[in-house]
């Protein structure tokens, strides 16, 4: 703006013949067009800054414990039907994969989330535990990925682009790029001897030629010509994300794996990309008023657009494995973020027997603050595969399942846990925390707790065996029938090898324990001044009080 003003100032002043020279404008003339040529520049500089101060922002945010509802929350990863997820706060306001997840790209928060909602394979897992490893000091890379270009995630549609890669070829008649090749040496050959003189007419017989052959190929060309744009500017974007990872160094099998899938015949991903921007850019010139006189002679568009089909049937059956290594290193970044702002979290050890075991020790719950989080320790396998967990209200029993579970979801995705150690067997998660009855589908709260019950039973005995996390099991139905119900469901998930915990408020219930075999343990609460107090430890046996009665009267109800 100042320079612009100078402008003006000084071209005013030179209007006068008793005032300054023109020459005078020469100087902020100059520093005009050199700040006009750096602008863009400066706003792409500007967009980035701002980038990282969210990515900052939003780091900041998960250490001080106010992350939730500021990032990607993975709600349209959802599926009601699954065993876990919606139990166990896996996806929405303040989940897990909100705390987790610094994807840019779908396909990063895909893998991600199919990470945490299945166990992987163990030699898988331990090489993903090895390359998190590695990542989690790297801070500079995260930076870089999270702030490379414009805003990749809206602007990208990775699955159009996979799926554009992998058309089948576009139907364009044998020795067509040869015959366009050759045409259009004869119609610059013929051009150059018309503009000197020798004649227009072998010009015009090529060009009759070219015309016949341009007609003969128009619908492939049109079909080549109209599908490439999107996918070349959806592969600039990718192509910044390969070019970073691809100059990363890297030592971990599974990053060094990831590097050799992002070649192709000796030449990186990256190289093979920026070949069909060049080829599109170029073939575009014949857009431009003035070139298009030139081009059309020469076949111009014809012969690019042929080269450009060639290159995706190179290339193309590759850009969804390019686009699915740069989805695995994201989901990677994300547990390695996670593993270097939790320094206390540790790697959990994974066996790999056929046994169901989960032994951890002061474990907390991964979405509650350290410094607010209880740890408690949890053991079941062998001869003891259940706990019947009783307490009052709000004491502690679905918090503790849910730590169990989201352990085991972080643990088999290849993340720390928070805990002071964890040892597990690959295990399926089976959860039935938040039944809810359903007027769309209707059924009511009991018939929603007991499919997923079903889901459950069917599921244990498989491979991976089921862990299973029941709350308030079978409230929905009278005490007589509860007991009977329960013992039956427990007894069964038993002897099919799974393990887990349930939760209860039925003291009848605790007394099922010396007939599978289980171990009672329990929370308290204490009554003082007129308040309640929890400190939501684990403690051995069956509570001995409830507390509903003192919570009614808390809150003003006159019982």
């Amino acid at each position: 703006m100042v320079t612009g003003l100078a402008l003006a100032v000084v071209a005013a002043a030179s209007l006068g013949p008793a005032w300054i020279s023109p020459w005078w404008l020469l100087g902020p003339g100059i520093a005009l067009v050199i700040m006009m040529s750096m602008h863009p520049r400066t706003v792409r500089e500007f967009q980035r800054a701002a980038r990282s101060v969210a990515y900052y922002g939003l780091g900041l945010a998960r250490l001080q414990n106010r992350w939730a509802g500021q990032g990607r929350q993975g709600e349209d990863l959802r599926d009601p039907r699954h065993m876990y997820a919606d139990d166990l706060d896996v996806f929405g306001r303040g989940s897990l994969f909100e705390l987790l997840s610094t994807a840019r790209t779908g396909t990063g928060e895909r893998t991600l989330s199919a990470w945490l909602l299945a166990p992987g394979q163990h030699v898988d897992v331990v090489a993903r535990q090895t390359a998190v490893r590695e990542l989690a000091p790297k801070l500079d890379l995260r930076e870089d990925l999270a702030v490379i270009g414009e805003d990749i995630r809206s602007a990208l549609d990775d699955r159009r682009l996979a799926a554009w890669g992998a058309l089948p070829p576009v139907a364009v008649f044998r020795g067509a790029r040869l015959i366009a090749f050759l045409l259009s040496i004869a119609g610059a050959a013929t051009g150059i001897v018309w503009i000197a003189g020798e004649g227009i007419r072998p010009f015009l017989y090529v060009a009759a030629v070219e015309i016949l052959f341009g007609w003969a190929i128009r619908k492939p060309i049109f079909e080549i010509t109209q599908a490439v744009n999107t996918p070349a500017r959806e592969l600039r974007l990718i192509a910044l994300l390969l070019d970073r990872l691809e100059k990363e160094p890297a030592t971990s099998p599974a990053l060094v794996a990831l590097r050799e899938r992002l070649r192709l015949n000796g030449s990186s991903a990256t190289a093979h990309i920026r070949r069909l921007q060049r080829l599109v850019e170029w073939m575009e010139w014949a857009y431009n008023q003035v070139f298009a006189v030139l081009s059309a002679p020469l076949l111009w568009i014809p012969q690019f657009a042929m080269a450009i089909e060639a290159w995706r049937l190179q290339c193309g059956p590759h850009i969804a494995d390019w686009i699915a290594a740069v989805g695995e290193y994201e989901a990677l970044g994300s547990l390695a973020a996670f593993t270097y702002e939790h320094p206390a979290a540790v790697f959990p050890e994974l066996l790999a027997g056929p046994q169901p075991v989960y032994q951890a020790a002061d474990l907390a719950h991964p979405l509650i603050a350290a410094e607010e989080a209880v740890a408690n320790d949890v053991a079941l396998g062998g001869d003891t595969g259940l706990w019947i967990i009783s307490g009052s209200n709000m004491s502690g029993k679905s918090t503790l399942l849910r730590a169990v579970g989201l352990s085991v979801a972080m643990a088999w995705a290849g993340a720390p846990v928070t805990a002071k150690s964890l040892r597990l067997a690959r295990l399926q998660v089976g959860a039935s925390l938040r039944a809810n009855d359903s007027l769309a589908d209707h059924q009511s709260r009991f018939y929603a707790e007991i499919r997923r019950l079903k889901a459950i039973v069917d599921a244990a005995g498989a491979d991976p065996q089921v862990l299973f996390l029941l709350d308030e099991l079978l409230s929905g139905t009278n005490s007589h029938d509860r007991r009977i119900g329960a013992e039956a469901l427990l007894k069964g998930l038993l002897e099919r090898g799974a393990i887990g915990l349930t939760t209860t408020h039925d003291l009848a219930l605790a007394e099922m324990a010396d007939g599978l075999s289980a171990r009672n343990v329990h929370f308290e609460d204490q009554f003082e001044g007129g308040k309640i107090h929890w400190d939501y430890r684990l403690r051995p046996g069956v509570v001995q009080r409830g507390n509903a009665l003192e919570l009614m009267r808390a809150v003003g109800l006159d019982v």
